[in-house]
């Protein structure tokens, strides 16, 4: 007997609503119901585009078709409608982030609990390309013990206009793009104590909410993570950054250009000095051909997995696979944000777990 698909509606209907709705329609195993937003503007390009949509919000949480429904608002009205959506029996996927207080999260986890339903969070840049190929430079054992981390993101375009710049909405670029990096941190630091967190942040285009911010996180194995957030930036460094004990990678941008210097002959001291501005140098010689070596970044097989994420959805709601997107991780990711807040608040270094 064939499997019912999964009944999915979608609550704020902008941008990220319409992408949501783009996968309930692409992805085997659900099936786009409609939306529900509070501009009757979107009702009528959901209308054009043949999708169905309800007047209230309560309608669409009375209809017993709809077994899950995504929540794509701003960011200061999703625990109000994550609670009302799961006290209505419906499973939940929350836009991030998920929320901007511990104490609101752990409101959502309770409803989430109270009702037995999935709640989860859409982390859908665990399954960036760039992102995955550092997964794999990681498990190759590619550049040996790895001691430092720099994630960047940098754009030239202030914050996006609309509530992404105001506060009282959730807006920034710690609570926009930051959530994504440091999510990509603590998945793969998701063993590893994080000891402190040291944070800045720039108002360069917005005097209401960060446009930009940087913050070096300091794990208990030694590993440093160096996070940057820039909307005012006309030459942008690489998107990653990595250093190993046997070497270095680079990958410059989403494209996937970037590369691999391994060492080859760490002890070959023999190097004449080279002129260095007013001055020479043998520690900043650079290395000659025969003690290093390039390599391409291991892309075979990467791909960007745009409905990787919904595929696992649908498996957990089926009960075949555990949600990639857990409560603890969340909680993690929650209090970390809270933290780089306050550690650039305070200009102070932050201690952590």
């Amino acid at each position: 007997m064939a499997k019912k698909n999964i009944g999915g509606a979608v609550i704020g209907y902008g941008g990220m609503g319409g992408f949501h709705t783009k996968k309930m329609i692409e992805v085997d195993g659900i099936e786009l119901i409609g939306v529900y937003d509070i501009d009757p503007e979107r009702h009528k390009v959901a209308a054009e585009r043949g999708i169905k949509y309800y007047d209230t919000r309560e309608e669409l949480l009375a209809d017993e078709s709809i077994d899950l429904v995504v929540v794509a608002t701003p960011n200061d009205f999703h625990e109000e409608i994550v609670i009302a959506a799961l006290n209505a029996g419906k499973n939940v996927v929350s836009e991030k982030p998920v929320t901007m207080t511990t104490e609101s999260l752990e409101r959502m986890i309770a409803a989430a609990k109270k009702n037995g339903k999935i709640f989860t969070v859409h982390q859908n840049r665990r399954f960036d390309s760039d992102y995955l190929v550092i997964r794999k430079i990681i498990e190759q054992n590619a550049l040996g013990n790895i001691y430092r981390f720099e994630s960047r993101v940098h754009g030239s375009r202030g914050i996006p206009s609309g509530w992404r710049g105001e506060k009282e909405h959730g807006g920034g670029m710690l609570l926009d793009w930051g959530v994504h990096m440091i999510d990509q941190m603590l998945d793969v630091m998701s063993d590893v104590r994080l000891e402190t967190i040291y944070a800045s942040m720039t108002y360069v285009t917005n005097a209401e909410c960060d446009d930009g911010f940087t913050a070096i996180f300091r794990f208990e194995n030694g590993v440093e993570w160096i996070i940057e957030i820039n909307t005012n930036n006309f030459i942008s460094l690489p998107r990653w950054y990595v250093l190993g004990e046997n070497g270095s990678a680079m990958i410059e941008n989403w494209d996937l250009d970037g590369k691999i210097v391994k060492v080859m002959d760490f002890e070959k001291y023999d190097v004449a000095p080279v002129v260095a501005g007013a001055g020479i140098t043998k520690t900043m010689a650079p290395r000659t051909d025969d003690t290093i070596k390039e390599f391409p970044l291991p892309k075979d097989g990467i791909e960007t997995g745009w409905s990787s994420y919904y595929h696992n959805l649908v498996a957990a709601l089926n009960g075949e696979e555990p949600i990639l997107v857990t409560h603890d991780q969340q909680r993690r990711l929650v209090k970390v944000i809270e933290a780089v807040f306050e550690s650039a608040a305070k200009n102070e270094l932050v201690k952590f777990e």
